[in-house]
């Protein structure tokens, strides 16, 4: 009877009862294990810029950030912050009060839910979401009302009259993701601007998350949400340098919005990590005052990847869907006899030697997902041109 406890209920609470190992977790182990190139999850495979990483090992060596930094951030990354959102768009920030660095933007979504939802209120979301969403809203308490991003003529495209049947008097937040994981879609400003005329008539707050804000082609544009009328104060918008600068271990994220917002969400930040990544912020400091040609550079760069791999994939015979921003595509499989993205993903390794995700993952209705498969480009071009060339295997002879 040793380590039996008296009660049947199980360990796990019941909200999080759905949520068990990642799909990240299971297909990484999977590549490791077949020797796959992985483009599931989606982490860079070389170091950001030299000389962020040496400021990060100056910071270390000068003692800053070794002891926990200031809750809301150390004073530097704070001003930086709010000199890009001037900078880049034109929002103007108080760092001291409308800036709050937190563990990557998957705290900062964490605590905004848990800050913002009381059990029992209802958070629309685009459908497929990043998975941390649906557990944070459960975690809240919330009740998550999804929208379902669907495609159309070669995108996925917002219906915004089915995002305003969705919003009903229990609804407290929108819950936006722009430039979109794992569709690809940026979000014009039309589409935006009908997302914010719904959220000042009906008097909703908006999480939005743009950690890819920097990672837009062709004619695509990333347009804040907060700059529309009525959203600076309603909004509460999430950054990240880990995909910007491609640090992803470092976990530094932030927040900006209003001082009442942001205050709001460090009460439920300070329980979680209280602080993180001391010397990294220093860094990140720095990262966010390189010039604008970095970020020109860093576009170029993934955009080249992403041809080679949307070129390669449409040539193994899946459906591509060329991604507006991010540094994903989202496939489908259909056109190869396929229609179950969980067995497609799963059987992938063996059949070609590469890791993708299924994008059923992202989505409350598993079977609008199904023939849906995500892979991330943002890999040394040598390795994409390689995970092409296995690929290519998949083609019909």
């Amino acid at each position: 009877m040793t380590g039996m406890t008296s009660s049947a209920r199980p360990h796990l609470n019941r909200r999080l009862a759905e949520f068990g190992t990642t799909i990240f977790a299971e297909m990484s182990a999977l590549a490791v294990a077949t020797e796959s190139i992985n483009l599931g999850q989606g982490f860079p495979d070389t170091d950001g810029p030299e000389e962020i990483r040496e400021a990060a090992v100056r910071a270390l060596r000068d003692g800053r950030g070794n002891q926990y930094p200031p809750g809301p951030g150390v004073p530097e990354l704070r001003t930086a912050i709010a000199a890009h959102q001037e900078h880049r768009y034109g929002l103007s920030y108080d760092p001291d009060t409308e800036v709050l660095v937190t563990a990557g933007a998957t705290e900062a979504i964490a605590a905004a839910l848990l800050a913002l939802v009381e059990p029992g209120d209802e958070v629309v979301a685009l459908e497929p979401y990043y998975d941390s969403y649906a557990a944070s809203i459960a975690m809240a308490g919330g009740r998550r009302v999804p929208v379902t991003l669907r495609p159309h003529e070669g995108r996925f495209r917002l219906d915004l009259d089915e995002l305003r049947a969705a919003v009903t008097d229990r609804t407290r937040l929108l819950l936006v993701n722009t430039p979109h994981n794992p569709t690809g879609t940026v979000l014009t400003r039309a589409e935006l601007a009908a997302v914010a005329e719904l959220a000042v008539e009906r008097d909703l707050l908006v999480v939005t998350d743009e950690v890819y804000e920097h990672l837009v082609f062709d004619d695509a544009e990333h347009l804040p949400l907060a700059t529309f009328p009525g959203m600076r104060e309603r909004t509460v918008s999430i950054g990240s340098a880990g995909k910007t600068y491609s640090f992803t271990g470092w976990k530094v994220g932030w927040v900006t919005a209003a001082p009442e917002l942001v205050g709001a969400v460090r009460s439920a930040k300070q329980f979680l990590t209280y602080v993180a990544s001391g010397p990294f912020q220093y860094a990140v400091a720095e990262a966010l005052a390189l010039p604008d040609s970095y970020y020109e550079e860093f576009r170029r760069g993934m955009l080249a990847r992403r041809e080679i791999l949307a070129e390669g994939l449409t040539a193994a015979g899946f459906e591509v869907f060329r991604p507006a921003g991010t540094y994903f595509i989202t496939t489908d499989i259909r056109p190869l006899g396929e229609k179950d993205g969980f067995a497609f993903c799963r059987a992938l390794p063996e059949r070609a030697g590469v890791v993708a995700i299924p994008n059923a993952v992202f989505y409350d209705d598993r079977e609008a997902g199904a023939p849906f498969v995500r892979f991330a480009f943002c890999k040394r071009t040598v390795v994409v041109e390689e995970a092409v060339e296995r690929l290519s295997k998949l083609r019909k002879r």
